[in-house]
């Protein structure tokens, strides 16, 4: 009896030693294979099986075994993994994995990124667009002239009115469209698309300061007309002292002799002839602030948010005229004798940039 004892013992302790090892050896199983949080790119394709996808993952080392894998999800009764495309870190294990599979992917390999820049132009943005995407530079511009979509855009933006169809503005939307990184699902998006959402991006910026617009003497496309000139004119932080010298012009009915703009009503980028001459400044266009007494007919950029801010609240100052050197520094001067005798300084120091 005692014998027999001893041997019943013996086999308790050889199979509790061996389940022991076996739920050991399958723990360790489902451990991660690599310590580091490196990110691991996979895609599993449609209709992949459990056993397909165990495959996968073994081959991008983020397994141990595969049968280990499957006895694992048998196990926990999984049963919904999703075909996409993953980012799953290398560290991640055997449960997280099969749980991000579970989530689904949300990453799109085909997704495009496209940067507009404060201070770019249609022209700009056409050229972008049609290097970015599938549509090209002309039909871009086309559809800008189309009455019943600028239609259905007036009737669908609080902030888009009737001047958009104005027949003098060189491009309908220029002012309009928020520069800024947007993300779009391929190449194959429409114009009509990108528009969509740099407009509604404008729709947000906008209605923070919708009630100073509502109190303000100048319409929303005034506005926007006089960001795209502050955008063009100087650099951030000289953006509400130049709206101040624009606000104190315009307060008097003295042209605010905007190169820029001068530029613009030339089809030109501005600087594109290195100086504000007679050339430039002479001719006469709905845009040419040198001939004009008050705004253009219509914004001449994009303005970012610093400058539609800066339009809506500009420094309280009595400055008149401002000009900047060749170290993209701005001076700004109550009367023009004061402009002139710094332009005079900055040749003489070789400073000035024009």
């Amino acid at each position: 009896m005692k014998k027999l004892c001893n041997i019943t013992l013996g086999v308790l302790i050889f199979f509790t030693v061996v389940i022991i090892g076996v739920c050991l050896f399958y723990n360790y199983q489902l451990t991660p294979v690599m310590k580091t949080n490196d990110i691991v790119e996979l895609e599993i394709p449609n209709n992949t099986t459990s056993r397909g996808i165990a495959s996968i993952l073994k081959e991008n080392k983020l397994i141990r075994d595969e049968k280990i894998f499957l006895i694992y999800i048998k196990l926990m009764k999984v049963s919904n993994m999703k075909a996409g495309y993953y980012d799953i870190p290398a560290n991640s294990g055997v449960k997280n994995i099969v749980a991000i599979l579970q989530e689904g992917s949300k990453k799109n390999p085909n997704e495009i990124s496209i940067t507009f820049k404060e201070g770019i132009n249609i022209r700009s943005f056409a050229t972008i667009v049609s290097q970015n995407t599938n549509n090209s530079y002309d039909s871009i511009l086309e559809l800008l002239k189309d009455d019943n979509y600028l239609q259905e855009l007036i009737d669908t933006y609080w902030f888009i009115g009737e001047e958009i169809k104005n027949n003098k503005l060189y491009y309908s939307l220029e002012g309009y469209l928020f520069p800024d990184t947007y993300f779009f699902s391929s190449k194959e998006v429409t114009t009509q698309e990108i528009i969509t959402k740099m407009l509604n991006q404008m729709g947000k910026v906008l209605l923070e300061y919708r009630d100073e617009m509502e109190k303000s003497s100048m319409s929303v496309h005034q506005i926007l007309t006089l960001a795209s000139l502050i955008e063009k004119e100087g650099k951030k932080v000289d953006f509400q002292n130049i709206s101040s010298v624009f606000h104190n012009r315009l307060a008097i009915s003295m042209p605010l002799q905007s190169c820029a703009s001068a530029y613009y009503g030339l089809g030109l980028e501005f600087n594109e002839l290195g100086i504000a001459n007679n050339e430039v400044i002479s001719p006469k266009n709905d845009y040419n602030t040198y001939q004009l007494n008050g705004l253009p007919i219509g914004p001449i950029s994009l303005p970012g948010k610093d400058t539609i801010e800066a339009a809506l609240f500009p420094n309280t100052t009595e400055y008149l005229y401002f000009l900047s050197d060749n170290q993209q520094k701005t001076y700004f001067f109550k009367t023009y004798q004061e402009h002139q005798e710094m332009e005079n300084k900055l040749k003489a120091e070789g400073k000035w940039y024009r």
